[in-house]
C-alpha cells in the first residue's frame, strides 16, 4: 500500500537524527560533546518526583478529564493570568500529553486546504510539518539576525492575506534564542487585530530568559480572545519525559481541541498532572537556580564562540541556543555540522534543520555542562584553526 498524501509533507526533527549518529560514534568508544538535543540537563525536582509518587500511591493510575484535572487546570490558569496580566479562566485550559499536541490539535482545528499560515524561520521543525500535513500553505516568515532573530515586519506586513487564518510566534526562540521586542509584539498586533486570524504564541521558553522578560501578545489590548498560549513543563521545570504541556484557548476552540484529544490521547497522564500542581505552586528555587546557570553559559558560549575563526554569535536573549552564523568560514553549514562531529567530536545542528533561512548558520544547545561547554569550544576552535590556517 501506499502512504496518504498527507504523509508527504511531514517532516522529522534534525536533532534526534543527530542524536542517534552521535550516540553511535559514542557506542564505537568516541568521546562526544552533546550540544544538539534541546532538553535541560538538570534533574526533576524532588519534590515534583515526590508528588508523582504521592499521587501514584493515592491511586491516580486511572482514566481522567479529557480537558485535563480541573485543579491543575485552576492553576495554569492562574499561573497564566499573573504572569501575562490577562484574565484567564480554567474552562479555558487543555492540558495535553507534550506541548506539541496544542500545535497539532489547533491545526487540524483551524486549517485546510487554500489557507495558509505564517511560522517563524528559522523555527521548531514541526510548525511547517504540521501545516503541510493539514493542507494548508506554510508561509515562512523570516527571522532577521540584525533585529535580534525578531521578525521582519515589512515581510511580515506583505504576507498578510485574506488566507491567513493562523500566525505562529515563538518567544524566547528555537533555535535562535532570539526574543521578539516589545514593540515588534505590538506591531504585530496592531496589524492583526481586526483580521479574521488566530494567533499561537508558543511560549514554552517563557521561564527561560536572562536580561529582558519577553512579552506576550496575549496580554495586548483585544488579542486574548484570538490568541492560543502554549506553554508546558518540560522545559522549565526539566520534566521533558514527562510529557505535559498546555493550551490557553479562546472558549469556542476548547471543544473541538477536546474532540480531538479524546479522539487521539483520551488524556494526559493522571499522575503526571498531579505532579504539574506540585511543580507550579511548589517552591521555584531549581527553575531560579537553574536559569541562572543557564545564562552564565550562556554567556561563556557566545564568548567562545566569537572567538573561533569564521564564527559570529548574537547573544540570545532566552532558551538554551546558540546560533551563529558562520558564513566566513566558507563552508556549508550542514557539511560544517558534519565535520565538526566527526573531527572535533561535538555534535551540534545544521541551521538548515529549522527552515531555508537557517543556511549560514549552526545550532548548539548549551543545556550542558560549564566544563562541557569549555572543551566543546576548545575543539572547535582547534578544527577550524586548522580548516582556515
Amino acid at each position: 500500500m501506499n502512504l496518504s498524501s498527507r504523509m508527504q509533507g511531514v517532516r522529522g526533527e534534525g536533532a534526534f537524527e543527530v542524536l542517534v549518529k552521535a550516540r553511535a560514534l559514542a557506542a564505537q568508544g568516541r568521546d562526544i560533546i552533546h550540544m544538539e538535543i534541546g532538553e535541560p540537563d538538570f534533574p526533576t525536582p524532588p519534590n515534583i518526583i515526590e508528588a508523582a509518587k504521592k499521587a501514584l500511591d493515592a491511586g491516580y493510575t486511572k482514566y481522567g478529564a479529557t480537558q485535563g484535572d480541573p485543579e491543575l487546570r485552576q492553576i495554569i490558569a492562574d499561573e497564566v493570568a499573573r504572569t501575562r496580566g490577562i484574565e484567564v479562566t480554567e474552562d479555558r485550559v487543555v492540558v495535553t500529553p507534550g506541548a506539541k499536541p496544542i500545535l497539532f490539535y489547533t491545526m487540524l482545528t483551524l486549517l485546510e486546504a487554500g489557507d495558509e499560515a505564517i511560522y517563524p524561520n528559522p523555527g521548531f521543525p514541526i510548525y511547517e510539518s504540521m501545516i503541510r500535513y493539514t493542507g494548508a500553505t506554510p508561509v515562512a516568515m523570516p527571522l532577521v539576525e540584525e533585529r535580534g532573530f525578531s521578525l521582519d515586519l515589512d515581510k511580515f506586513r506583505e504576507s498578510l492575506t485574506d488566507r491567513t487564518k493562523l500566525i505562529i510566534l515563538n518567544s524566547p526562540q528555537n533555535p535562535t534564542g532570539g526574543t521578539i521586542p516589545p514593540e515588534d509584539i505590538k506591531a504585530i498586533a496592531d496589524l492583526v487585530r481586526d483580521r479574521d486570524l488566530v494567533v499561537l504564541t508558543d511560549e514554552v521558553y517563557s521561564r527561560i530568559w536572562f536580561d529582558e522578560q519577553p512579552t506576550s501578545i496575549a496580554s495586548l489590548p483585544g488579542m486574548a480572545e484570538k490568541t492560543i498560549v502554549l506553554d508546558g513543563f518540560s522545559k522549565t521545570f526539566s520534566m521533558t519525559g514527562w510529557r505535559m504541556g498546555y493550551g490557553v484557548y479562546p472558549k469556542w476552540l476548547v471543544a473541538p481541541v477536546c474532540l480531538l484529544m479524546v479522539n487521539s490521547a483520551s488524556h494526559t497522564a493522571s499522575f503526571s498532572q498531579r505532579a504539574g500542581i506540585e511543580a507550579l505552586t511548589g517552591p521555584q528555587d531549581a527553575v531560579t537556580a537553574m536559569v541562572a546557570e543557564f545564562k552564565r553559559r550562556r554567556d561563556l558560549i557566545v564568548e567562545g564562540l566569537n572567538k573561533i575563526p569564521g564564527f559570529s554569535c548574537a547573544k540570545p536573549g532566552g532558551a538554551f541556543y546558540a546560533f551563529p552564523n558562520i558564513t566566513k568560514t566558507g563552508i556549508e553549514a550542514g557539511e560544517l555540522a558534519d565535520r565538526v562531529l566527526d573531527e572535533a567530536g561535538v555534535s551540534c545542528l545544521s541551521g538548515e534543520s529549522f527552515g531555508a533561512y537557517g543556511k549560514g548558520y549552526l545550532r548548539f544547545s548549551y543545556a550542558t555542562s560549564y566544563d562541557q561547554i569549555e572543551r566543546a569550544l576548545e575543539r572547535i576552535d582547534k578544527l577550524m584553526r586548522g580548516i582556515l590556517g
